[in-house]
């Protein structure tokens, strides 16, 4: 199977997948019903609480307003169930029918919304937005009989594939949405966030299927929320050890990989030639596709080799096990793709979206030669630890540079 991918699927299942079928495994296999009873206690309020922790710490309003919405949708459903004796039974159906229904979708809603803050204008509405929908499924228990309740408590009729599900045919169009959403959305961003949100539903989706209400469901949507927690945990631990900008490994990430580092090794330092003058005459967002671009190279360096964003334009190649005359081979190889990748700068007055009648404008594209200087050293008994090699390597770079760059040097 192609390595892209498996790659894909694997950042797909992991972290959420892992979650989530582990729950429904441990409840299929009733390892947990000596402790249902304890962990509805536990469980739920446990994840709500480092929900709201993390969301307020970390700045992640979205995922507040997850935790506030699953934990509604799970007091909601319990509140109304009829085996709580609170309601009747056509009272429940209907309360059950309307969250399966509104829950996807502000799953979807909260998914896409920009993180704009909890006590602001934006946040402020989006709450009002959550309580507005609160209302309308308790006037909804007042008025049950009328035409809407008909409406979501609408059923597949028998024989129907999906005819074994409890939920209706409105709550399964609104699964059905939101999964193609989050789906997409994973397609196209493929972060731990989108991540999180589409195992989140999965999560819930299992949660109305079980059709009783009770410590099971609850135990679904507190995992609905734990997998979000997560997946903030798993977003932040990446922003922190990968560069945002390139996508490769960042500094911190480099400073961990010395540290488990033993024996011997290489150290290259890589800076991209004339790059401040460049950034200074065609402007940050260029000089930031050349840094995307030259970072792309790096990543395929051979021998090993793992590249990592130093800062500005200088970038760092780590190849374990290697001599320096052994990590030569592979970093003039890296050198000689950057040299010969020719970068296309396109004109200001080139249109955004492609006419129907392209015509060609004069300097709408012009080809620039993009170089790098490399510094290599390698740790030796006078490098004994990191911060010797990397500082051998930023001298070796410094006379590469001087030597008239374009060129790597030990």
């Amino acid at each position: 199977m192609n390595s892209v991918v498996v790659r894909t699927l694997f950042s797909l299942f992991l972290p959420g997948g892992l979650v989530v079928f582990s729950t429904a495994i441990l409840i299929y296999l009733g390892v947990l019903d000596k402790s249902l009873s304890a962990l509805v206690h536990i469980y739920p309020y446990l994840v709500a609480v480092a929900g709201m922790l993390l969301g307020w710490r970390f700045n992640r309003s979205r995922l507040i307003f997850a935790i506030v919405v699953l934990a509604l949708a799970d007091r909601g459903l319990l509140l109304f169930s009829p085996s709580a004796g609170a309601a009747s039974l056509s009272v429940g159906r209907t309360v059950y029918n309307a969250i399966g229904f509104l829950l996807p979708l502000n799953l979807v809603f909260v998914s896409r919304v920009k993180e704009r803050g909890i006590f602001t204008f934006h946040g402020i509405v989006r709450l009002s937005l959550i309580l507005i929908q609160v209302l309308g499924v308790f006037l909804l228990c007042r008025y049950h009989t009328l035409g809407l309740a008909a409406f979501l408590n609408y059923s597949l009729p028998d024989g129907h594939l999906l005819s074994w599900l409890p939920l209706s045919l409105p709550c399964l169009f609104s699964f059905g949405i939101a999964f193609l959403s989050l789906t997409l959305g994973f397609i196209r961003h493929e972060s731990v966030i989108e991540n999180g949100f589409f195992w989140a539903l999965l999560s819930v989706f299992l949660a109305f299927a079980a059709g009783k209400i009770g410590p099971i469901s609850t135990i679904y949507l507190a995992t609905a929320g734990l997998v979000l927690v997560v997946s903030v945990i798993e977003t932040s631990h990446s922003m922190a050890f990968r560069d945002e900008l390139t996508g490769i490994p960042g500094r911190r990430a480099l400073d961990e990989a010395l540290l488990k580092l033993g024996g011997n090794y290489t150290v290259a330092m890589v800076d991209i030639d004339h790059f401040k003058k460049f950034n200074d005459r065609h402007g940050h967002d260029v000089g930031d596709q050349v840094l995307r671009m030259v970072a792309s190279k790096l990543a395929k360096v051979t021998g090993g080799g793992k590249p990592f964003r130093y800062g500005g334009e200088e970038f760092t190649i780590l190849l374990p096990g290697k001599s320096a005359a052994e990590a030569m081979l592979h970093l003039e190889g890296v050198r000689k793709a950057v040299e010969q990748t020719r970068f296309i700068i396109r004109a200001r007055n080139r249109p955004r979206s492609k006419p129907e009648d392209p015509k060609k404008i004069k300097g709408s594209r012009r080809k620039v030669k993009i170089t790098i200087s490399i510094g290599v050293a390698e740790r030796n008994e006078k490098y004994a630890n990191p911060g010797q090699v990397i500082k051998a390597a930023d001298k070796a770079l410094y006379k590469a540079k001087k030597a008239g760059r374009n060129r790597t040097s030990t």
